[in-house]
This record gives C-alpha cells, structure tokens and sequence, in this order.
C-alpha cells in the first residue's frame, strides 16, 4: 500500500508586542498589514497544504478574518514562536509543520518549497535555510542570525556574533561560501515539535534568545538547506521603510534589493 503524503501546515506566529516597532504584525506595507503579506507568500507556495496564523492579540486575529486567513488566537504564555507553533499542533491534525516567522517576507513563495520538499523526504526531524552573506555590515548585526554547519549540512551553532570569526582577517572580514545568514523558517516533524516545546529553556538559548539552541543543547540534530531565493525582515521602523522600497510595485519580484 502506497505511503500517504505528509499533510504539511504552515503556522505564523504573530504577537503584537514588540520592543522595537510596536503593533507589528498590523503595520502597513504596501498598504496591507506585514502579516498579510507573510500569509499570501506561505498560501502561494507549492506542497503546503494549510496556513494558519497564530496569536496573542485579538487585533490581530480579526485582521486575519478579515481577509480571510485561519487564525488561532491565544493568551497561553509561550515562551518563544516555536512554542506557540506547538500549541496550534496540539489542536490541528498534521505531520509536518512550517513555523514561519511573521516579520519574514518570502520574496517568492519557492523560498518556503526550498525548505518543504526536501524535508519531507528526508526523514530529518527538523531543519531550516541559510542564504550567503554578502556585506560585512550584515555579519556584524547581531540582528541578522548567523549559522555554522558542519560538512554533511548540520547546525554546529546558531548566533547573534560574526561567526566564524577568520583569524587573520580584520574586523568584519569575510570568505566565499563560510557566512551564512539564517532565515526565520523552521520545519519539524510533529514528534519533534512537540518534543521541542516540552523541554526547558536551555543557557545558551537565554544567553542568545534563539529558540533553534534549545535544540542542539537538547541534542535534536538541525539540517540546514541553502536557499538563493530572497526574504526581508521587519524588525524597525527603519527596516519598514526599507521594506516598502525593496518590495517595489509587486511583491513577487524576487529582483528586489536587499542589504544581507
């Protein structure tokens, strides 16, 4: 009897604090919110079978009705996205899940494939996507995550610092093919995921505020694919305005300047 296939569900946290650009999620670009720009990306890519964005703030979910996306809203204490992708698991049937970040703007929705297909043949328990680095601004940002893998594609480490570091190089030097940025897409197998949000947060992950240690600190192996496809990350007013220049009239536009 033929295998079934992977029922695979895209999940966008979305939470309205943040520190840095309050209200995000509902912040206009383009003259609709951020997140309905994350959510028509995830809905246009190929193998996903469900998108559901998941929140704490009822401004939030009734935007989300609003323009018809599902939405699950939530006043459980989560601690990070990953946590709250785990809590819409408990509800919804599903043996791949996509935690998408929703200040991550796909620039094409093959971004998001780049990281479904070969995970759900893969067998991995969880994996992510790294796109090089080409600017030394860009490796000194602590708000740009760097990863470091090891031959076979593995996570080694996950970080806000310029790693690795080139000894003999001056501050900010770089090398072909060893800066890699990370992208805020996660897929887990259920298991995994729901592994994940039962285990305590880890030193490293609290030193660094990145949920993806609590996974190698807790031993779950992270494969990480390369994508060459382009996203844009609000995390300011700044990068907003940054935003509504790079997306230009059409959002699909995978020609559009970004400075990583």
């Amino acid at each position: 009897m033929p295998k079934s296939r992977a029922l695979v569900t895209v999940v966008i946290p979305a939470r309205y604090g943040s520190s840095r650009l309050p209200g995000k999620p509902l912040a206009l670009l383009r003259g609709k919110p951020l997140i309905r720009h994350v959510y028509e990306r995830a809905r246009a890519a190929p193998r996903v079978d469900r998108v559901i964005i998941a929140t704490d703030d009822p401004r939030i979910a009734d935007t989300v009705k609003g323009f018809g996306g599902e939405v699950v809203l939530s006043n459980d204490p989560f601690r990070t996205g990953t946590d709250r992708v785990a809590g819409v698991a408990r509800q919804r049937p599903g043996e791949v899940f996509i935690n998408l970040q929703g200040d991550e703007i796909p620039l094409h929705p093959e971004l998001v494939t780049d990281l479904v297909l070969p995970f759900v043949s893969s067998g991995v328990p969880m994996a992510t996507l790294k796109r090089q680095l080409s600017s030394a601004e860009a490796l000194q940002n602590p708000a740009i995550v760097k990863v470091v893998t090891d031959r076979a594609g593995k996570a080694l480490y996950f970080s806000r610092a310029p790693v690795p570091v080139i000894r003999d190089g001056g501050p900010g030097a770089m090398q072909a093919g060893l800066h890699f940025m990370h992208l805020g897409i996660y897929a887990y197998t259920r298991e995994t995921l729901l592994r994940l949000a039962d285990l305590p947060t880890t030193p490293l992950e609290a030193a660094e505020r990145l949920e993806q240690l609590r996974a190698l600190e807790h031993g779950i192996p992270v494969t990480v694919w390369e994508t060459q496809h382009l996203s844009l990350r609000v995390d300011t007013p700044e990068d907003l305005a940054a935003a509504e220049r790079a997306l230009g009239p059409r959002l699909d536009d995978n020609r559009a300047q970004v400075s990583v």
